[in-house]
């Protein structure tokens, strides 16, 4: 008898006589013939024709009786009992609802193996039910036992026609998307998707599978070599594009797959769109921005293009381009807005359809935000704060206040801004946190480093395990020259949080920059890099800790990389000075002024060149 079953009293006679009328015509439907869908009303009918469409139940009354204790088990907590009840009645009557009653009395008293036995029953029962298949297959996932998933999923093939099997296959990576040991779900599957890649009607979906169980497993290598060889059979198909995509972050040549795509086929702003939104994710935005432009130009009608361009060249400080991509996006919205306000339905249909409407609202705010942001950038606090006045949406109201703020404190007024931002509530962890993080980030960009660390200081003491506010305080020990004391911050933010990367590669950088401990900054920096293999900022640090080693012909790959991903000022200072003294004297200049063009005031540009006694 299953482990969750509890004896009880057996059940008083008169209480199932009172019980008996109410759950009769529940019971006897999930004991009858297939259940039909109600009819429509018709006008009454003779007797003979009556007695001609009455359907008697095969429900007995042992059924009944039965079917009632297992019911009523249940509904005073004798989850065992009723689970042993109902399964028996559900082996004698091989009625599927009842098995499906049955596996989900077990799944709600978190019962697995039971759950797992009543569905093998079900099989055992119904050995052409899809459901029953189905449901074994689940649970056997959900157990963590791959090996014997083979045998239903095999018959569960079977009995699906041949054109929908490909689609079964489909499902099994998310199926065991949190498998604890992948590898062992990649080895137990492998031979039947390998067979199934044999057969015209699955070849693309076992190979699919194949890949993305390998990838999961950590076999980049295999995923790959599967989606080459998908893409050389199929050249004009969107799996192996698909694969390539997900494959990025790990195999570089994945990506030359999809650039060789795009190369034969220019207009396909589908794989374009998905591809700049990887290479995003991928901390590389100045090549995410060239897709995206690319798409605006072949296919100006993709709002969502435009919207992402305009954000990527916010980014890479690119003013007046994020700003002519922001209103174009805008222009277009409206547009798109108007037009199906006049179609048939138009309006009811934009009235109901009330979560894309709060997309678009939410969008309209976050480009109001960015525009502030770009005029901000120009030196128009004017135009600023007129995009700014336009932001109305709750959960905006920090950006938009920040902004206000950094308006007010440009112009001098440094006590104004700040109390403002003090005014905003701090009810919650999250908004104490949003609340700290916008006063200090005022306070960094007018270089008041001592009240920064000061009010991050205060905010940890009251939230002690947030670690993005104790790196922030350690960002301003630096600032202070505190250097031991940025150094117990960060590893506290590490014990804290031990996947920060950005906390090992500040730790790391702090150490090549002063040129100590490089063999311990080397480690730290790889360590950020395993996390995040391709943030620019991060190979930068690991390219100006490979110079500190005299390694400088490593120092200038990686920082090539770096800088192509992201021109930004202070990886364009480090790569400058890398060739420079690499006797790379041309290129280390024209590195520089591209820097200087960005950002004419970044500090640490500025220094390396007067350090190295160059002028800008």
């Amino acid at each position: 008898m299953p482990e969750f079953v509890r004896r009880r009293p057996q059940l008083n006679a008169s209480l199932l006589v009172l019980l008996a009328a109410g759950l009769l015509h529940g019971l006897a439907g999930a004991a009858s013939a297939p259940s039909r869908a109600p009819e429509t009303p018709a006008a009454p009918k003779s007797d003979a024709a009556t007695a001609a469409t009455i359907h008697n139940s095969e429900l007995d009354a042992p059924l009944f009786y039965q079917l009632l204790v297992g019911e009523l088990e249940l509904s005073t907590g004798q989850t065992g009992v009723a689970y042993q009840v109902l399964l028996d009645a559900a082996r004698r009557t091989k009625d599927e609802e009842l098995f499906k009653r049955v596996v989900n009395i077990a799944l709600q008293a978190r019962a697995g193996d039971q759950a797992l036995s009543a569905a093998r029953a079900w099989r055992e029962s119904l050995p052409t039910s899809l459901a029953a298949q189905q449901m074994t297959i689940q649970l056997l996932a959900l157990l963590n036992r791959p090996a014997e998933v083979v045998e239903p999923l095999r018959a569960l093939l079977a009995l699906n026609p041949p054109e929908l099997r490909g689609a079964v296959l489909a499902g099994l990576p998310r199926l065991f998307q949190r498998a604890p040991e992948p590898k062992k779900v990649l080895s137990a599957l492998e031979p039947l998707l390998h067979n199934a890649s044999q057969a015209k009607e699955t070849r693309v979906a076992a190979q699919v599978v194949l890949a993305r169980l390998a990838l999961s497993a950590g076999d980049s290598k295999r995923a790959l070599e599967l989606t080459q060889s998908l893409n050389q059979q199929f050249p004009e198909g969107d799996d192996a594009m698909q694969l390539a995509l997900e494959l990025m972050p790990n195999e570089p040549a994945a990506e030359a797959l999809i650039q060789a795509r795009l190369q034969a086929s220019p207009d396909d702003t589908k794989l374009r769109l998905a591809y700049g939104r990887a290479l995003a994710r991928a901390q590389k935005p100045s090549d995410a921005a060239r897709e995206f432009r690319a798409v605006t130009l072949k296919d100006p009608e993709q709002l969502s293009a435009w919207f992402a361009l305009g954000t990527l060249e916010l980014e890479l400080r690119q003013a007046e381009a994020a700003d002519h991509a922001l209103r174009e996006y805008l222009r277009r919205l409206d547009l798109a807005a108007a037009k199906e306000a006049k179609e048939p339905g138009g309006a009811a249909k934009e009235t109901s359809d009330n979560s894309q409407a709060e997309f678009n609202q939410e969008a309209r705010q976050q480009s109001w935000l960015m525009l502030a942001q770009a005029a901000e950038l120009r030196g128009d606090l004017k135009g600023a704060e007129a995009w700014l006045i336009k932001v109305d949406s709750p959960q905006r109201r920090f950006e938009a206040q920040y902004r206000r703020a950094s308006l007010i404190a440009r112009q001098g007024r440094m006590a104004e801004a700040r109390k403002l931002l003090q005014g905003l509530p701090e009810n919650t962890p999250d908004a104490l946190r949003a609340k700290v993080m916008a006063e200090s980030q005022l306070l960094r960009d007018q270089r008041e480093w001592k009240q920064a660390y000061e009010l991050l200081a205060r905010a940890t003491e009251r939230l002690p395990e947030d670690a993005d506010l104790v790196y922030e305080q350690s960002m301003m020990a630096e600032k202070l020259g505190q250097l031991d004391e940025m150094e117990v911050l960060l590893k506290r933010v590490i014990a804290i949080k031990p996947d920060h990367h950005h906390a090992y590669n500040a730790l790391g950088y702090s150490l090549a920059d002063r040129n100590i401990r490089l063999d311990e900054a080397r480690g730290l920096i790889a360590k950020a890099l395993s996390f995040v293999p391709s943030e620019p900022f991060i190979l930068d640090s690991m390219g100006w800790v490979e110079f500190r080693l005299g390694n400088k012909e490593e120092a200038q790959r990686l920082l090539r990389l770096a800088f192509e991903a992201r021109p930004d000022a202070e990886i364009a200072a480090h790569l400058g000075e890398v060739l420079w003294a690499s006797d790379k004297v041309e290129e280390a200049r024209r590195v520089w002024a591209e820097g200087l063009k960005r950002d004419p005031k970044n500090e640490a540009l500025l220094d390396t060149l007067k350090r190295l006694k160059v002028k800008p």
